[in-house]
């Protein structure tokens, strides 16, 4: 498919939601123009009127694209980056975390996977505590894990890595289990064949063959690191980075506020996810893969 025939669906559909987006706008924030006219006992505006004034309220129900787009302008572009009102600063503070937590998340989550993979024990043991650990919800554990590093003096950035580790350890635990077990029967007798030790066989067969299942699992894992990373800024209080600009903006209301951060936060998402996929070209690309 051309470059062509990849664009005009891609900005077919980004034009339908915006058009719907802009629909909702009118149709959410019209009953705020309407109890107005209703308190200063005045006619409702007319049609016309009416879309204008809903798409330029200042704190507007659902805020329109155009609000949304000046306010990310403002606080990206408009403002240094050393500011505590822009959001590249607190992009970068969330980012600080989500890194660290994705990190030892990935180292866990591999070092998990070689045991479950090498251990009959840890496989009938420790696996099933995996798969159980993630149905927790991170709202539920997040405070509990802020408390307890609290209580023993450990606060700022380990804490909301260690809730980005919790979120993104399991796909890279299941990706690495199913890429460790991928070689078929056929190429581990000839390994055997070969007098191939355990360690050999690891490093020449099973660890390369793993290799598309754990960056499809990297780019799983730095997405929900990233929740992670904001979620663990709310019960902390923090007065720093993409979640607590969220939760500034919902205590006093600036909607337009909470939706510039979540636009940020999910760029941010997408620059990771976009590093893990060239990170993969470039590994597979080594290895001898060749490209689609």
């Amino acid at each position: 498919m051309t470059s062509k025939g990849k664009t005009i669906p891609v900005l077919t559909i980004v034009t339908v939601i915006v058009v719907i987006w802009y629909v909702c706008v009118v149709w959410m924030n019209a009953q705020f123009v309407y109890d107005q006219a209703e308190r200063a006992k005045v006619e409702p505006p007319a049609f016309s009127q009416l879309v204008v004034t809903t798409m330029s309220q200042d704190r507007p129900v659902l805020p329109a694209p155009h609000q949304v787009g000046q306010e990310l302008w403002k606080t990206t572009v408009g403002k240094k980056i050393t500011s505590k009102r822009s959001l590249v600063y607190h992009a970068w503070i969330t980012l600080s975390a989500t890194l660290l937590g994705f990190i030892i998340g990935t180292a866990l989550g591999i070092a998990l996977a070689v045991g479950i993979v090498h251990n009959r024990a840890m496989d009938k043991s420790v696996m099933p505590w995996v798969i159980t650990s993630q149905t927790i919800p991170i709202l539920a554990i997040a405070p509990m894990i802020i408390v307890v590093l609290n209580a023993v003096g450990i606060s700022g950035l380990l804490p909301k890595a260690l809730i980005s580790t919790y979120l993104s350890f399991f796909p890279i635990v299941v990706g690495m289990v199913k890429g460790l077990r991928s070689p078929d029967a056929a190429q581990l007798d000839l390994m055997h064949t070969y007098h191939a030790s355990a360690a050999q066989t690891f490093w020449k067969l099973r660890w390369p063959s793993s290799m598309p299942y754990l960056f499809t699992s990297l780019k799983i894992a730095v997405a929900i690191s990233l929740v992670g990373a904001i979620v663990g800024e709310l019960p902390t209080g923090a007065v720093a980075g993409l979640g607590a600009r969220m939760l500034a903006g919902s205590y006093y209301g600036q909607t337009i506020q909470i939706w510039s951060a979540l636009f940020m936060a999910a760029a941010l998402a997408a620059l990771l996810v976009m590093c893990v996929g060239l990170a993969q070209s470039f590994v597979l690309r080594r290895m001898g893969e060749k490209p689609a």
